[in-house]
């Protein structure tokens, strides 16, 4: 966090025996110089945090020796390098909140030991690459508000490392691949805000490390699946927004750590189950909205919950 401003000087280039460049947080603007590929021993890369623009240069696919390549957070625009894909030792690509645009180069699933890819906020367009399910200890993959679309790959379920899946407010559509349910690791499942269709599979609910799930602001339908009660570390539920009919299941009272359930605007009738009033680290609850047609009262264990929805649901609470 130094106070340079300015453009990046080429001249960097002549220091050839570089092994760590970190110039985040400055005031940086300018193109990135192509003579950064000069510095043939240069492993890490950090650029992130300024005002660079201008295209990704892609005569950084000549650092062989690169492992972090982080660019995130300026104005870069123009299309990823294909290229970069040659870069076998990258355990980092963090591009996320740029202007890139184009589609997300399916060389990138040649990165074999590339653990983190981020590529949120930027511009990118077509189909999320297959290929990316070749990318065998990836942890972290974040795609998410750019204008992807077609269907999410089932080729991601070759993630088996895989903690965090982001891939939320883009143009994804097709059904939810049942695939995923294999991901053992995984943490976080962010899909809201896309075009996505069809039943929420039953086999998310094998995802036992699972805290974190957003299929909100979709187009799914038919039933909630029981099975999502088996996911006992889940800490945020959030299911709003979609075409999900039929009764809620009494199984998501099984979710003993829940804080946060968001059920509201969907196609719900029935009563509310009994077994949510179990739910003693329930904060926030929302179960109405556009087109839920709930019956009966509200289980008394629900009624400290720090914020929810009871007044405009119209229910009383049971017993009362």
């Amino acid at each position: 966090e130094n106070q340079l401003n300015g453009e990046l000087p080429s001249e960097l280039g002549s220091l050839l025996d570089l092994i760590r460049l970190s110039l985040s947080e400055n005031r940086l603007s300018g193109e990135i110089p192509p003579e950064l590929s000069s510095l043939s021993y240069l492993s890490d890369l950090d650029l992130s945090q300024n005002e660079l623009s201008g295209e990704i240069p892609s005569e950084l696919s000549r650092l062989s020796y690169l492992k972090n390549l982080v660019l995130w957070g300026n104005a870069l625009s123009g299309g990823i390098p294909a290229e970069l894909g040659n870069l076998a030792k990258l355990n980092v690509l963090l591009l996320d909140d740029n202007q890139l645009s184009g589609e997300i180069p399916t060389e990138l699933g040649s990165l074999t030991i590339l653990d983190t890819l981020g590529l949120s906020e930027n511009r990118l367009s077509g189909e999320i690459p297959a290929e990316l399910g070749s990318l065998s200890i990836l942890q972290w993959l974040f795609l998410s508000d750019n204008r992807l679309s077609g269907e999410i790959p089932s080729e991601l379920s070759s993630l088996s490392y895989l903690s965090d899946l982001d891939l939320s407010q883009n143009q994804l559509s097709g059904e939810i691949p049942s695939e995923l349910g294999s991901l053992s690791n995984l943490i976080r499942l962010n899909l809201k805000k896309n075009r996505l269709s069809g039943e929420i599979p039953a086999e998310l609910g094998s995802l036992s490390s699972l805290q974190w799930l957003f299929l909100s602001a979709n187009q799914l339908s038919g039933e909630i699946p029981a099975e999502l009660g088996r996911l006992s570390n889940l800490v945020f539920l959030e299911l709003s927004v979609n075409r999900l009919s039929e009764e809620i299941p009494a199984e998501l009272g099984r979710l003993s750590n829940l804080v946060f359930l968001d059920l509201g605007n969907n196609r719900l009738s029935g009563e509310i189950p009994a077994e949510l009033g179990r739910l003693s680290t329930l904060e926030y609850l929302y179960l109405l909205g556009i087109g839920n047609r709930l019956t009966g009262c509200v289980p008394t264990g629900l009624q400290n919950t720090k914020d929810n929805d009871f007044s405009a649901l119209a229910l009383p609470f049971c017993g009362s």
